[in-house]
């Protein structure tokens, strides 16, 4: 039997967490697989470890696991295949194909402009945009989110559009907020490039507090991406990249090996 592992980030709060799984949830119910289960990467259970394991018992000999990561870094590039090359030295018997992460997907732009939209039904040719990821010292999540911020620009029209990082490498957020207070620009909208809640949600929402009192300019702050369909279509996608049957794809699909 076949079954498909969905591996989260995982957060300290439990909010992020429980959107993840609704997430999940509603991912779950629309493949045909009997074994469906998922896993955090950390800091929230069940394990990747765990998770496995259950589908281990409930007969699955074939896994495709899919990491619902937003881009390619190090937890999808390392931790989460070094935490299936030991399951498979566990459990030798199975098999397991190991998909993309969401990355750089045109839906995504759909899904960013519907969050700048929702704030604003139209938007000024003088107004900033900030594209705020969570960041990562592996320069290909820069490389990655320049891409889409260039993309929301090129769908957005003449507003100048920005890539900003909370953490790691890149033009980090107090310096694009800088540049966005030093510009001509009268209203700035800051769209968090992150799945679900958490405390990197905590902090933007703060340091926007500390800087709202400036009178000659509004700062906006979009919501989140979030549970949406349009996502759930490309976790669709990323499965299909990994049928047992399909042996001519080794650029989309990553078998696990001792």
């Amino acid at each position: 039997m076949e079954a498909i592992l969905y591996v989260c980030h995982g957060s300290r709060l439990q909010k992020a967490n429980e959107e993840a799984i609704a997430f999940i949830k509603r991912c779950m119910k629309k493949n045909k697989n009997k074994i469906t289960e998922y896993g955090f990467l950390e800091l929230a259970s069940p394990t990747i470890e765990e998770a496995y394991e259950r589908c281990v018992n409930r007969g699955a000999v074939k896994i495709k696991v899919i990491p619902v990561l937003l881009l390619t870094a190090v937890h999808a590039k390392k931790d989460i295949p070094e935490a299936l090359s030991r399951l498979r030295e566990k459990y030798p018997s199975v098999e397991i194909r190991y998909g993309r992460p969401i990355g750089v997907h045109s839906n995504m732009i759909d899904i960013v402009t519907e969050r700048l939209w929702e704030k604003a039904s139209q938007i000024s040719e003088d107004s900033f945009v900030l594209l705020v990821g969570r960041g990562s010292s592996d320069p290909s999540v820069k490389n990655d989110l320049s891409n889409i911020a260039k993309m929301l620009k090129k769908k957005i029209g003449s507003v100048l559009v920005k890539d900003c990082y909370l953490t790691g490498s890149g033009t980090s957020f107090e310096e694009a907020i800088r540049d966005a207070e030093n510009s001509d620009a009268k209203e700035i909208y800051i769209i968090p490039y992150l799945l679900f809640t958490g405390i990197l949600m905590t902090t933007l929402n703060k340091k926007i507090s500390e800087i709202s009192n400036n009178g000659n300019k509004r700062f906006i702050l979009c919501n989140y991406l979030g549970n949406h369909p349009l996502m759930e279509r490309i976790l669709e996608e990323r499965l299909s990249e990994l049928d047992f049957k399909k042996e001519d794809k080794p650029k989309k699909t990553r078998k696990i090996t001792s």
